[in-house]
């Protein structure tokens, strides 16, 4: 990932590296959702959980570090006070981190995906 730039970095990449950052850094129940045709708020959509208010804050800014570093993107984040649900939006990708009971409550991936979505971990 290191020496991309914004410029070189498709959605299908930046998709690509925040899979792989939730999954080293222990992320659960990682679904991705494709919204090219549904929306234009961007290409994908990721809902995964954290174990703890704590996790989930922890997650939210490594990936918001590493976006940065990595492929220049700012990210526009929300609730990252709170620990129970993380905002992060990337532009082409919106990731969203939740607490477990927190994702249970909301159900917004079947707000998208109203069959099973896909999941990656």
């Amino acid at each position: 990932m290191t020496g991309t730039t914004t410029e070189d970095a498709t959605s299908e990449t930046l998709l690509a590296a925040i899979l792989t950052l939730l999954d080293d850094n222990k992320a659960e129940d990682i679904v991705q959702i494709d919204l090219r045709g549904k929306t234009s708020m961007g290409d994908y959509m990721v809902v995964c959980s954290g174990r703890s208010s704590r996790q989930v804050v922890s997650l939210a800014e490594k990936l918001i570090d590493n976006l940065k570093q990595d492929f220049g993107v700012l990210s526009k984040v929300e609730g990252k006070q709170s620990g129970d649900w993380v905002l992060i939006d990337t532009g082409d990708v919106i990731v969203h981190v939740f607490r477990p009971e927190v994702r249970e409550f909301y159900q917004l991936e079947k707000m998208w995906v109203p069959t099973e979505a896909a999941k990656t971990s």
